[in-house]
């Protein structure tokens, strides 16, 4: 299975908002003071850019129309409820996976679950919510994990979001091999997605390894991502803060490498972490998507959903 693809699946928002569910855990999440129709409009005309400039890159983009009834004010973020994949004999394989939020949880479509099966052939497996029970355990999908398809790793950074034992029991089914860590912001709070600190592309991989505090968890991640023969770049917890590490490797039509992120953390990037990340790369896609980073706390790789089907 390769690390990267060339079809992507995005949600157009139809009741972006800000999700008080949600906002305990993330703290990018922040209340702006504008009506809900004003949020949701910006919202709606970002996504739209966003899908322009990503089509003209050469990135294959499934949109799928968010349902208005009931409200999802998170639903422009459809990674965190499904993955796709390619097992070793061949199987394709989709997962659905068990999220925090009670909102959120409206988000899984059996239409698109099936639409996608039948297009691509996928078998399906559910993670179990333990719903109602004191054992309730969410893992949220390629927000809680990071994959290494190369190398058949599952990095994994604990939080309210993420349990180790739901990641342990997808990478039996995947083959896969799990890499737990923990990682914190400077006031100790737990970074409530993996991908906020941690990109893993074909030939780099960005991270936030000052995040990890613990210096064996720490020593054990770097090690692993760099038995790939990967470069690894390092970005620091004030470029987590505005999406640095929210990044995407994409494949254009023609099989050249797009990376993906928010005009917000390019713009916070030093010129020699992005000449390396250019080394990688054939485009670099920018989106402003400043709304939806700012009151849905998830930024551009947040939006996009991996197709794998080749």
């Amino acid at each position: 299975m390769s690390q990267t693809t060339d079809t992507i699946l995005m949600i157009r928002p139809a009741s972006f908002g800000f999700n008080e569910e949600t906002a305990g855990s993330n703290a990018f999440q922040k209340n702006l003071p504008q009506s809900s129709a004003e949020v949701s409009g910006k919202a709606i005309e970002e996504f739209d850019g966003f899908v322009k400039d990503l089509r003209a890159a050469g990135i294959n983009v499934i949109v799928i129309e968010d349902t208005k009834d009931p409200p999802k004010p998170d639903a422009v973020f459809p990674n965190n409820w499904f993955s796709t994949h390619i097992l070793d004999n061949n199987e394709k394989l989709i997962v659905t996976y068990p999220m925090q939020s009670h909102l959120r949880r409206q988000e899984v479509r059996e239409d698109v679950i099936n639409d996608l099966i039948d297009e691509y052939g996928y078998s399906h497996t559910c993670l179990e919510q333990n719903d109602g029970t004191e054992d309730e355990t969410f893992l949220e999908g390629t927000g809680s994990i990071v994959f290494d398809h190369n190398l058949k790793r599952a990095y994994a950074a604990l939080s309210p979001r993420t349990d180790s034992e739901l990641l342990v029991r997808l990478c039996k089914r995947l083959g896969y091999e799990p890499i737990v860590f923990n990682a914190t912001d400077r006031t100790g709070q737990q970074v409530y997605h993996t991908n906020v600190i941690l990109t893993i592309g074909e030939s780099f991989a960005v991270i936030c390894t000052d995040m990890i505090r613990d210096e064996n968890e720490k020593v054990n991640v770097i090690t692993k991502i760099g038995e790939g023969g990967r470069e690894i770049i390092s970005i620091s917890e004030k470029q987590v803060n505005n999406f640095a590490g929210n990044m995407i490797q994409l494949n254009s039509k023609d099989g050249k490498k797009v990376l993906v992120m928010s005009k917000t953390a390019l713009e916070c990037l030093e010129e020699d972490q992005k000449e390396k990340l250019q080394k990688h790369n054939h485009n670099i896609v920018t989106a402003n998507i400043k709304t939806i980073e700012t009151i849905g706390g998830g930024s551009a790789r947040c939006m996009i959903a991996e197709i794998f089907h080749q």
